[in-house]
């Protein structure tokens, strides 16, 4: 896969975790009064560092072979494809005496946090297609 294929497709994924995250932040200040809500986040960018880490692993290791498709598959590396936006639930914390854990001025802030970096990521897309625009044209 090409760079611009692959930025594209990581910036279009990007795009969506952070419209997740927005529902989610959403989601945290309409229960911020809610006894015993906890507080969600979403876990993403853990995943994809480790599906990138797995694919520069395998290039330096030795490499098993398998006879059988029934056999473990060992050494091959987790295709960053195949990673998926994680809801988590922060269930160890409670910050309120009703057993809530969400702030609401916190999650006032990183919706603004992720309005901007959204605002950000089209931009960065919007300069990738301007690159592939004035490719062509030469």
């Amino acid at each position: 896969m090409n760079s611009f294929t692959q930025s594209v497709d990581l910036l279009h994924r990007a795009m969506n975790v952070h419209q997740l995250r927005y529902q989610v932040s959403a989601n945290n200040i309409a229960n911020a009064e809610v006894p015993n809500y906890k507080r969600q986040v979403v876990n993403f960018e853990s995943e994809l560092k480790r599906a990138f880490d797995s694919a520069a692993d395998t290039e330096h290791q030795f490499q098993l072979t398998r006879t059988n498709s029934r056999h473990i598959a060992l050494n091959e590396p987790y295709d960053w494809h195949d990673v998926e936006p994680r809801r988590v639930t922060d269930w160890a914390t409670t910050a309120n005496a009703n057993g809530n854990n969400v702030d609401a001025e916190y999650e006032a802030m990183n919706v603004l946090k992720l309005q901007m970096s959204y605002r950000l990521l089209t931009q960065l897309q919007s300069f990738e297609f301007s690159q592939l625009k004035t490719a062509m044209r030469k």
